[in-house]
């Protein structure tokens, strides 16, 4: 399940582009790989993310995994629904599994991430 609208890292998440905005999450790929998410640390709102640089963890029954930013940009809003019901980013991971918007700060870096179908391929080529 690669959503065609959104675009993709290396390190599975997934960004939602909307004007100068961003919603950045982790792929389907990413937490079907983790297993049951039982914890999401989330990062302060106005935070200045750098792409690439950890911004958050994510806890599972198998592991703890750092969260990257695919982008550039200041923390404009948090799912804060993810304190109490980590697991949507098991059941709902390109809905309601979002972790944060941002406003994007470098709008270039967006041509360094990948299309749904070059993000399809990238899974192919890690199996």
């Amino acid at each position: 399940m690669v959503p065609e609208e959104l675009k993709y890292t290396k390190d599975h998440e997934w960004v939602r582009i909307d004007g100068d905005k961003a919603a950045f999450g982790i792929t389907d790929h990413a937490q079907s790989a983790l297993g049951d998410i039982t914890f999401v640390e989330l990062p302060a709102e106005g935070r200045e993310l750098k792409q690439g640089k950890a911004f958050s963890t994510v806890e599972s029954v198998k592991a703890a995994s750092d969260i990257y930013a695919p982008l550039s940009g200041s923390i404009v809003d948090v799912n804060k629904n993810l304190e109490m019901s980590p697991d949507q980013i098991n059941t709902s991971p390109y809905e309601k599994g979002w972790i944060c918007r941002v406003k994007i700060s470098e709008p270039a870096e967006i041509s360094k991430l990948m299309d749904a179908a070059a993000y399809e391929t990238y899974l192919k080529e890690q199996k």
